[in-house]
């Protein structure tokens, strides 16, 4: 399951400084003077709220407690209403519009302080009522447990059984059982989607979908586009590996095709690829320390993730939400993941891939400004913990780090691409559904929503309905409540980690196979990514960043050249 590092319901949250170290000898115009004047005096009300409601955010996490929801909560409420301010925002709109911020960097912090102020021009008790509704549904997602046999289970014992068990029937019980959190939450969803659509409409956009997109820098045009290739370019070779999963998965269960639904797939969305392969690769980590094979990758690259580890809450607890992602607290160090280890091939992912997000973070130049510590864009951090997650399957990386014989690693290198390729497949698939689900979400939620999610999950997926169902399956999907518009960037970010492992494999291992490339104990690796991708942070719009780094714009050849072709 791809996971996200932190989008919180309502805005991203940025903060802006002008405390540029290299820039301190520079000679400043009149209107770039007063931009700084603001942007110090701004960070010096700003900085401190974020910290605690990032702090407040990750503490509720991991207790499920309600009156740290609560706490974090007031917190963003307090956060966002600095936002609200018009005068802030007339100010910052007439500096635009002088057109006399000239320096590179002020203007940037410009642009996104702007775009801060625009998504928040909405009356105080509107923002609050949208902050307490998100967190209330957030709450509810995390201490959600399905009952299986009379006990409350978790999202990983769920999982369990849908990835290992031969009997329709329990893993049938097990879906549905799980589903039971859509009428939880679906109703409090729409209403906050016709909140967001509300604000959205009063700032000018159609709709909030579209709204998020622009403000985070993307054409919903082009997004569409992108789409529409990806679509074009993965629908014939997914069709074909459909055709494979589905005959596994007859013989696994002992069914006809025609009876193959849902709960038959191996996770609760398809959004994973079913062990179609005869290569087993959680037994390659079931007696391994998940946590010190991250560290110790990490550092065999030049990237010291010692200290985030000890920030870090990485295992079960109850009421701890079961997923994951990672948190840059502070923007100064403070770097925390939040996972629920199990030894197996999955965690190892999530693991790397969490990890990916936190080096990101920690070696982003700490001499920019507040608001450009952050990385280029939200899909680039994605790229970078994709490009690491990939790694649980990579044949050559698990020679480097669990020290199989050469027999071993090339009797599995081609079935562990494979499994790498379906997996990928498989996962643009869902994502076309989920992006395209958003959209119409957000275009008219007064839709019947139970019949388009399973339409879209018919047509891009190619996975039938249950018979008669009219449950609003699409609710218990998280991301669409509390990470908005978000889940696309997760597609893109694919797109670019293929890019940079091209590179990578091309420039600084000198090697054309990008498919065993582990990168393990080589530093200029690591000098490469901390120099061109992490350093810069959202110093320069993301695609210059990305051509910066490898000599061109976003590009799907990459990825087709890997999983497609």
């Amino acid at each position: 399951m791809k996971k996200i590092f932190l989008l919180f319901s309502l805005v991203s949250l940025v903060l802006i400084s002008c405390n540029n170290k290299s820039d301190q000898k520079k000679t400043y115009n009149e209107m770039e003077k007063q931009f700084i004047e603001f942007a110090e005096k701004h960070e010096a009300v700003t900085q401190p709220i974020y910290r605690s409601l990032c702090d407040a955010y990750f503490r509720a996490s991991v207790s499920g407690d309600e009156n740290e929801y609560r706490e974090a909560a007031e917190y963003e409420l307090e956060y966002t209403k600095v936002y609200t301010n018009k005068e802030d925002y007339e100010f910052l709109n007439k500096l635009k519009k002088s057109g006399k911020i000239e320096d590179e960097i002020l203007k940037r912090e410009l642009d996104v302080l702007l775009n801060s102020y625009l998504s928040n021009q909405a009356e105080p008790e509107v923002l609050e009522a949208m902050i307490n509704k998100s967190s209330e549904i957030e709450m509810k997602y995390s201490t959600f447990r399905a009952v299986i046999n009379g006990k409350e289970v978790s999202d990983n014992d769920i999982e369990e059984i849908l990835s290992t068990s031969k009997n329709s029937e329990e893993v049938k019980n097990a879906w549905l059982e799980v589903k039971k959190l859509g009428p939880v939450v679906a109703d409090d969803i729409i209403t906050l989607v016709k909140m967001r659509n509300d604000l959205a409409v009063s700032l000018g956009y159609d709709n909030y979908h579209e709204m998020s997109l622009k403000l985070s820098d993307q054409d919903p045009y082009e997004i569409d586009k992108i789409f529409d290739e990806l679509d074009n370019l993965t629908r014939g070779s997914f069709a074909e590996l459909k055709e494979e999963i589905d005959i596994y998965l007859v013989n696994k269960f002992n069914i006809k095709k025609e009876e193959l639904r849902p709960w038959h797939y191996q996770d609760r969305f398809f959004q994973e690829a079913p062990a179609l392969y005869e290569i087993d690769l959680d037994s390659y980590y079931k007696d391994q320390d998940i946590e010190k094979l991250t560290k110790d990758y990490y550092a065999s690259i030049g990237m010291d993730i010692t200290d985030m580890l000890a920030n870090s809450d990485l295992y079960e607890k109850e009421k701890k939400n079961q997923h994951a992602y990672c948190i840059n607290v502070d923007r100064e160090g403070d770097i925390r993941v939040l996972c629920n280890i199990k030894p197996n091939s999955k965690w190892m992912n999530t693991m790397l891939h969490e990890f990916g997000h936190a080096v990101y973070d920690k070696y982003i130049d700490k001499d920019l400004p507040f608001v450009l510590r952050d990385p280029a864009h939200t899909f680039t951090t994605e790229a970078i913990a994709m490009l690491f997650g990939r790694l649980a399957s990579n044949a050559q990386w698990m020679q480097d780090m669990l020290h199989i014989s050469d027999e071993e690693k090339e009797s599995i290198a081609e079935l562990s691409f494979k499994s790498l390729r379906l997996e990928q497949l498989v996962f643009s698939r869902w994502v076309q559904v989920m992006y395209r689900f958003e959209k119409s979400l957000y275009e008219n939620p007064d839709q019947d929503l139970n019949t388009l999610w399973w339409d879209l999950v018919e047509k891009y997926q190619m996975v039938k309905c249950p018979e008669d169902r009219n449950m609003p399956d699409w609710a218990t999907k998280t991301h669409i409540a509390t990470s908005p518009c978000y889940y696309h960037n997760y597609l893109l970010g694919e797109l670019l980690a293929s890019q940079l492992n091209h590179y990578i494999s091309v420039n600084i291992c000198k090697s054309d196979d990008y498919n065993m490339q582990s990168f393990y104990s080589n530093k200029e690796v690591g000098k490469y990514l901390m120099e061109k991708v992490f350093f810069p942070g959202a110093k320069w719009y993301w695609n210059d960043m990305i051509e910066k780094a490898t000599g061109e714009k976003l590009t799907a050849k990459y990825y087709a050249m890997q999983f497609v072709e």
